[in-house]
C-alpha cells in the first residue's frame, strides 16, 4: 500500500470570496494537506477558520510566510 504524498499548502486571501471557495474545495475534496497557512491583509489577521474540524488562524500575507509552501 502506496503512501499518499502531503503538501504544505498556502491560500492567500483567504477571508475573500475566492479564498473561502478555495478553502472549502480543498476540504471538500479532502486535498492532502500536511500544513494549510491561511494568509490575507494585516485587518484579517488573527482571525480562526474551521477547516475539517480544526481552527486554523490566519496569518498576515508576508514574503517569509511562504517558507516551506509547496502549493
Amino acid at each position: 500500500m502506496s503512501q499518499q504524498k502531503l503538501f504544505n499548502v498556502a491560500v492567500v486571501g483567504a477571508t475573500g470570496a475566492v479564498g473561502e471557495q478555495i478553502i472549502r474545495l480543498l476540504e471538500e475534496r479532502n486535498f492532502p494537506i500536511k500544513e494549510l497557512k491561511l494568509l490575507a491583509s494585516g485587518r484579517s489577521a488573527g482571525k480562526k477558520v474551521t477547516f475539517k474540524g480544526r481552527e486554523v488562524t490566519i496569518e498576515e500575507a508576508k514574503p517569509e510566510s511562504f517558507a516551506g509552501v509547496e502549493i
